[in-house]
């Protein structure tokens, strides 16, 4: 299972059990069969809520409260909901602008003889750009909305605009797609996370979100391939026979073959979470595009790396089974024996930069080794596919270093607060963003940056910080699980635990190892994880639990 499907499965339990313990009543069980809407397909099969409207002579506190469920319904533009507004605020209420994720109930409070305040603690926002944000405060949220009365009966005159919903209701009518773009060198597509409503012309939604860029804190990093300016020239695409038609406007004319065969690479990767979409055909206000083949060409989506774990073990750097370990080739030997802290190998295994206590080396397959950064007290330094080695000492997150396969650095302007400490900084295998654990007096913070660079690919600075929902605990690693999922290693004081957390999504805990667990690192997603233990133990999950593979080392290493 890959890493998002099996956090969307730890998450999904999650909110099942809540649902059921806290008996949620937006599922309705007695009454009338009411009809849904028709299937089409573009959606898959999701529960469809159906809220009822206002009660006859309902107080303020009821009409508020009713109202705020009837956001579980999104048909026709939310027309149950509107029901509960006045005729002057029923057409300027805009139910798409947010989602608030409420896990818990909520408290009102009077604040005037036509005002009532809605105060709850929210675990994540959802902006109308299809943006999850997790909540990294606890601080209440205050909503206000004020009554009128027609016909003698209370409607909202005037209310935030969005809805507010339980965790099981969002993760039932809301769906989670990686729209892509690449990276600077088009070799690598790279995910950028939204979500739309279930049951509302899903590919659209995604091919509209991939025309209009990407998220803020990803622009300067990536690159897409349709030409500024390019939208969809229909208001839907349509899908016959697995093949989603998508008709451009005019801007898409000044796209070389190569862009046209990107662009189409771009798509069909964005439609990848819809099981109706297989192929994607372009074409320019009803002119069909001729598309080549990209072949050997085509971009590179979640890469894969052995199975095998990758350790130092009896002296050297290799791939280890229960019985042996099989050194890499001009790289084993040489690794280790710098005795190292951490090391991390290149896709092509040609290059491992290692971490050692004077400082981050860069050692070749042909046995040379170069000491790229010297300053004392580095955190595990980390490799992009560009051959950059990136650095930051532990105490100063502000000092962020990359260093060429020439030995020159490059300082790197850093986003990151000052103040906290750097446990991890992980480059992701698209090269284009970076994940980083800090540690704040005790407290984790996770962190993941986009990673700017000039016309000649040279680093120059980190993109705006987006923070994920925090893990419980100490922090002492973490990794990226795959290209949409993260995973850390925390100690609790209880023992270690592994979460896991999607950029631009939602975070679920993946267990608990046994013994005091080291460093965590990533595989080929999340049932691929490795832990190391400090009795040098290799531990990896099954199921629920975390097994021993078996393998012994004393240092567990990354491959990219």
């Amino acid at each position: 299972m890959r890493g998002r499907d099996r956090l969307r499965a730890l998450v999904a339990g999650v909110v099942l059990v809540a649902t059921v313990l806290a008996g949620c009543a937006s599922i309705p069980d007695s009454g009338p069969v009411q009809e849904g809407d028709p299937i089409t397909a573009d959606v898959p099969s999701d529960v469809v809520y159906t809220p009822k409207g206002p009660v006859a002579d309902s107080s303020q506190e009821r009409i508020l409260r009713d109202f705020i469920s009837a956001g579980t319904g999104p048909q026709d533009n939310y027309a149950v909901a509107r029901e509960y507004l006045s005729a002057g605020f029923a057409d300027a209420w805009d139910a798409r602008a947010s989602v608030t994720v409420r896990p818990g109930g909520g408290a009102t409070t009077r604040v005037g003889e036509d005002e009532l305040e809605y105060a709850f603690t929210a675990t994540a926002t959802l902006d109308g750009g299809g943006h999850y944000v997790p909540a990294t405060t606890s601080v209440p949220t205050s909503l206000g909305y004020s009554f009128v009365q027609e016909d003698a009966q209370w409607r909202i005159s005037d209310a935030p605009d969005g809805t507010v919903l339980n965790p099981a209701t969002f993760q039932s009518i809301f769906r989670a797609h990686a729209v892509y773009f690449y990276d600077p060198s088009f070799r690598y597509l790279v995910p950028d996370q939204r979500w739309f409503l279930a049951r509302s012309s899903t590919s659209t939604r995604i091919a509209s979100a991939l025309l209009d860029g990407p998220s803020t804190w990803l622009q300067g990093a990536v690159v897409s391939a349709f030409p500024e300016g390019t939208q969809l020239s229909l208001t839907a695409i349509t899908v016959d026979d697995g093949t989603a038609r998508v008709d451009l406007t005019s801007d898409a004319l000044s796209a070389s073959d190569t862009a046209r065969a990107r662009m189409q690479a771009q798509l069909l990767a964005s439609f990848s979470t819809l099981s109706t979409i297989t192929a994607v055909d372009l074409s320019v206000e009803s002119t069909v595009l001729d598309v080549p083949d990209l072949g050997g060409a085509a971009p590179l989506r979640d890469p894969t790396v052995d199975a095998r774990p990758l350790v130092v073990a009896d002296g050297v750097l290799g791939f280890a089974s229960r019985s042996s370990v099989s050194p890499l080739p001009g790289l084993g030997p040489v690794v280790g024996a710098l005795a190292p802290t951490s090391a991390e190998a290149s896709a092509d295994l040609s290059v491992v930069v290692v971490g050692t206590d004077r400082g981050a080396l860069r050692v070749g397959a042909d046995g040379s080794s170069l000491l790229v950064d010297g300053r004392a007290g580095l955190a595990p330094p980390t490799l992009d596919d560009a051959g950059w080695v990136w650095s930051v000492p532990v105490d100063d997150a502000r000092a962020v270093t990359a260093t060429g396969a020439d030995g020159v650095p490059h300082a790197v302007t850093s986003t990151l607060p000052a103040g906290s400490a750097v446990v991890s900084f992980r480059v992701s295998r698209d090269g284009a963003r970076a994940l980083v654990l800090l540690d704040d007096q005790g407290e984790s913070r996770l962190l993941v940056v986009a990673l700017l660079r000039d016309s000649r690919g040279v680093p120059t600075a980190l993109g705006p910080p987006v923070e994920l929902a925090a893990p419980t605990g100490r922090p002492v690693d973490a990794t990226w699980a795959d290209q949409l999922t993260v995973a850390t290693l925390t100690d609790t004081g209880e023992g270690s635990l592994v979460s896991l957390a999607e950029v631009g999504g939602s975070s679920a805990g993946s267990g608990q190892p046994s013994g005091s667990a080291t460093t965590i690192v990533g595989g080929n997603g999340a049932s691929s994880l490795r832990v190391l233990t400090a009795e040098g133990s290799v531990l990896e999950p099954r199921g629920s639990s975390w097994q021993d593979t078996g393998v012994v080392a004393d240092l567990l290493a990354t491959q990219r």
